[in-house]
């Protein structure tokens, strides 16, 4: 009795702990430094202030992502600079790879699933295929791997057990391989209104080739007017980046919600009926 009393004491500390302890907000950093956040390097526009928002929440987190110093360049995955250099205000500190993968939707994923990941919401990190099959990180964790012929997927259970970062590292990758702007672009659910526009929010355009940017971040002012800041990954893979405002240097690199029918990024063009969202931010 007594062996089954502790036994069971000590399950449930693990089961506590395993539940209760999420990932570092950044894993794929060793350290960041607050000061160069997105929310203390790219301060409201006069007059007005962000969204309030929870700490733990998408926005939130996407707010306080890591930035590059200020004079960072865009860099490829295979190290070369990007040949346009006029497009970006700041650089989010994260990894792109070594290989072309994380392109345009891509980019979107990775902070969308870094996030859950960091929130230790692994049975929400799950993306459709182009073929439309479920690619879940559950099951991932559980060992299960696709086996892709053309457009069927069938999942075989190889592998071990294992939840930790690289495992998700490794799955995203395969993500990055089978799924785009157009299956990313079917997942999303349609915003009616540009001015509604909230941080984790897509422009999106999917198609071969398509594109997609994220609402990094929102600002409202006392008439309920809103900007937004837009980050994008864009092809060749390539670091993420926060957009300038072509459109309207001083207002840079914000962009008003009220944009009219067009959106004009300074590397692709959309319209204000492209705009979706997550089922849940």
């Amino acid at each position: 009795m007594r062996i089954t009393i502790c036994t069971l004491y000590i399950s449930l500390i693990v089961t506590f702990f395993c539940c209760n302890i999420a990932a570092e907000p950044y894993p794929w950093l060793v350290d960041s430094n607050d000061s160069n956040s997105i929310e203390n390097r790219i301060p409201s526009p006069e007059r007005f202030h962000r969204v309030e928002t929870e700490t733990g929440s998408f926005t939130h987190w996407l707010r306080n992502l890591p930035l590059k110093d200020k004079d960072a360049k865009v860099f490829l995955f295979n190290g070369q600079k990007k040949a346009n250099q006029n497009a970006h205000h700041a650089v989010v500190n994260i990894d792109t790879g070594d290989k072309d993968l994380q392109q345009c939707a891509d980019a979107i994923i990775r902070l969308r699933s870094e996030y859950l990941f960091s929130q230790n919401r692994m049975d929400d990190i799950s993306f459709k295929f182009t073929s439309g099959d479920n690619a879940s990180f559950r099951k991932w964790i559980n060992g299960y791997r696709p086996v892709v012929n053309g457009n069927n997927v069938t999942w075989k259970n190889i592998n071990r057990i294992d939840s930790s970062y690289a495992s998700f590292r490794n799955y995203l990758d395969i993500v990055f391989i089978y799924c785009g702007t157009y299956s990313l672009s079917k997942e999303l659910i349609s915003v009616d209104e540009t001015t509604e526009t909230l941080p984790g929010d897509v422009f999106i355009q999917g198609g071969f080739p398509g594109h997609a940017i994220l609402v990094i971040d929102v600002v409202l002012d006392n008439k309920g007017n809103r900007l937004c800041l837009l980050g994008q990954g864009f092809t060749p893979a390539q670091d993420i980046h926060i957009l300038k405002n072509p459109n309207n240097p001083e207002l840079s690199p914000w962009y008003d919600t009220n944009f009219g029918n067009r959106l004009k990024t300074p590397e692709w063009t959309f319209k204000k009926t492209d705009l979706k969202r997550f089922n849940e931010h």
